[in-house]
């Protein structure tokens, strides 16, 4: 009889053993997920894009996310490879200086993602259409899918290209501004220009964008 009671305190010590572990476990991973659900947030922001006319101050606002990453330096990460199936893509955006070449998809393609491209913005227009605006976005940082990781090393004045129905647009870049992370990029342009826009996270500062305003040349 004795024998049988230490054998059940040891059964019943055994399962509370394991159900404290249960809750350790179970305790962790809540934290854990909210940490992650926290982090995922804290990574992923909603921005909000307005276009403004130098002349006539109008806005258009844009929902743009974008991914906050902290650039690092990585050289081996530059596009050394300039094959690129054009057919494949709705546009190409290349600039040599900073061995860029990527392509990117209309915004009704399911590919037209961020987490997987260099993304154009609903409501650009294309390089063909007179004093419109291609705005184009991506990540920075040093992940595989931060293809803006090096924008930060351009300068007013060099050229980037653009590919579209089978003909090539030359831009210069006329002017580079950071701006507060506060939910809205104001993209300012010259409204009788033909213009090319990309917006990054800029390097080594959590709190800014960078837009990048190129002209056709």
């Amino acid at each position: 009889m004795q024998r049988v009671h230490k054998l059940k305190n040891k059964i019943k010590k055994s399962h509370l053993l394991l159900f404290g572990s249960l809750l350790i476990f179970g305790g962790f991973l809540t934290l854990s997920w909210r940490h992650l659900v926290k982090l995922r947030n804290d990574v992923f922001s909603d921005m909000k894009i307005a276009m403004m006319d130098m002349d006539t101050n109008s806005e258009v606002v844009r929902d743009v996310p974008i991914v906050e990453n902290v650039p690092e330096e990585k050289e081996e990460k530059e596009e050394k490879q300039y094959y690129i199936d054009y057919d494949k893509y709705f546009g190409v955006l290349e600039i040599p200086k900073i061995g860029l070449k990527r392509g990117f998809y209309n915004t009704d393609s399911k590919y037209n993602n961020i987490e997987h491209n260099v993304t154009m913005v609903k409501g650009s227009t294309t390089p063909d259409v007179s004093n419109g605006n291609l705005i184009l976005i991506a990540h920075s940082g040093d992940a595989y899918i931060s293809y803006f990781a090096y924008l930060y090393r351009l300068n007013i004045g060099d050229y980037a290209y653009v590919t579209y129905n089978k003909q090539k647009y030359t831009y210069q870049i006329v002017n580079i501004y950071t701006v507060p992370k506060k939910g809205v990029v104001s993209i300012v342009r010259n409204y009788s220009k033909t213009t090319l826009t990309m917006v990054t996270c800029t390097k080594d500062d959590a709190s800014t964008q960078t837009v990048y305003i190129a002209e056709l040349v």
